[in-house]
């Protein structure tokens, strides 16, 4: 089961809802269950260089189903996936990206955020997913 475009766009209207709410410019991406983006938004401002860093954010997240802040505690040096971000074309390992389930727990998509600090992004993120 993948997340549909609808499903995508409203993960989008409640990201940038929460990043207005926080007074910031974001790059918010949504990918379904094989990683494919779906939906994207560059707000007015946000920096066009994080607009990358949320699509891998996102991608990361589906790649390992865990949150891709989670695979930045386990990849630091003396960690079990040290050097884990340099696979499958670059991973990004700070907070930001969130795998979204279905009613069921299926994993169906991800959300990546990035155009502020990694705990904006993080939160942003997360007001997203809540739209599942």
């Amino acid at each position: 089961m993948n997340i549909t475009l609808k499903q995508a766009q409203a993960v989008i209207e409640k990201a940038m809802a929460k990043a207005k709410e926080l007074n910031t410019k974001m790059n918010i991406c949504v990918v379904d269950a094989g990683a494919n983006q779906v939906a994207f938004v560059r707000m007015d401002g946000a920096w066009l260089g994080s607009a990358d860093i949320a699509l891998k954010k996102a991608k990361t997240a589906r790649f390992f189903d865990m949150p891709s802040g989670e695979i930045g505690k386990l990849s630091q040096p003396g960690e079990s996936l040290f050097n884990i971000e340099h696979s499958n074309g670059g991973l990004i390992s700070f907070p930001g990206g969130i795998p979204m389930t279905d009613k069921d727990g299926t994993i169906i998509g991800a959300v990546g955020v990035s155009g502020s600090s990694v705990e904006n992004d993080h939160e942003v993120a997360a007001a997203g997913a809540s739209a599942i």
